[in-house]
């Protein structure tokens, strides 16, 4: 998969099929589109190409709202590598851009940037400036030859309507066996392991403290979680604890991200980690004292080990 920042890196005489989007989680329903553009494109013998941008048009256009992402954009690249796409063209979005006509987004970047033979969009897609770009309007330049039009009705994508914003709330309620039923994959949130007050240790329960790299990603709600993470080429399993440390800590000072891997022993602080969140277990509590605390933990760890036995 090759990657472009700017339109004058593509190649000037490929032609192409592609489809056009943030894409924010790489959703089954994103898939659905990619795997379309994909199969065309092999069809035809030609390139297939996702049309993205970074930073989120949502951030740039509503600075004011508050908007989680679902995966960083390197996440989003190593995804994309994965599912077969041949090119990705990530346009800086700013307000310049978001101020072109879709008639300028369309003649200047499809047809004369990209070569578009073929374009796949969703059933509701909209772009240009005003959102004046939708399905019809791309219709008007497969009637006069420029490429032909293909959509992707919802029916499709899924019988259940997936969207980011349906995603983003799961995860925000920590619903994250919901939320990975729609990426089709774990969820992930990733980061730097730090060095804590290691009150875990002195339980039985040492942990890594993950810092992560990404402050603008979403987070789940606070609780334990059944996580796994590949370190070394090793797969681990473990618990993690989002949240305050309430038993720990009398003021809410900063939320915390706590992973105990199973059966692990190895120091592992400065690593980098990717954690893939399966299933929330509980919310996060306050007990009376650290010895309650570990009976707890010891319980948790009990029904993650059966949980990730039951998957396997």
């Amino acid at each position: 998969m090759e990657i472009h920042k700017h339109l004058s890196t593509f190649p000037k005489n490929q032609k192409t099929v592609l489809t056009i989007g943030t894409f924010d989680g790489l959703h089954l329903g994103h898939q659905k589109i990619l795997a379309t553009v994909c199969e065309q494109a092999k069809m035809q013998g030609l390139a297939s190409v996702l049309l993205t941008f970074h930073p989120h048009p949502r951030r740039v256009l509503f600075p004011e709202e508050s908007l989680g992402l679902i995966q960083t954009q390197e996440e989003k690249l190593a995804r994309l590598a994965a599912l077969g796409i041949d090119h990705v063209v990530v346009l800086d979005f700013n307000i310049d851009f978001a101020r072109q006509t879709a008639a300028q987004f369309v003649e200047e970047v499809l047809i004369k940037g990209l070569n578009a033979q073929s374009v796949i969009i969703g059933y509701d897609h909209q772009f240009g400036h005003d959102r004046q770009g939708n399905l019809a309007f791309l219709r008007r330049y497969e009637g006069n030859g420029f490429f032909e039009v293909k959509e992707i009705p919802v029916e499709q994508i899924d019988e259940v309507y997936i969207s980011s914003s349906k995603i983003r709330k799961a995860i925000e309620q920590g619903q994250i066996a919901l939320a990975n039923t729609y990426l089709g994959q774990p969820y992930q949130v990733s980061g730097f392991v730090s060095r804590g007050l290691q009150n875990g240790r002195s339980i039985g329960f040492p942990t890594a403290n993950v810092k992560l790299t990404e402050a603008e990603k979403i987070l789940p709600a606070d609780g334990v979680y059944a996580v796994s993470s590949e370190y070394n080429g090793t797969m681990l399993y473990g618990m993690m604890n989002i949240g305050w440390r309430p038993t720990i800590e009398e003021t809410k000072v900063e939320r915390k991200i706590e992973v105990h891997f199973f059966d692990f022993k190895s120091d592992i602080y400065e690593a980098y980690l990717a954690l893939c969140l399966h299933e929330r277990i509980r919310s996060e509590q306050k007990f009376e004292h650290l010895d309650a605390l570990k009976v707890q933990l010891q319980a948790d760890e009990q029904q993650i080990r059966s949980y990730f036995l039951s998957i396997r």
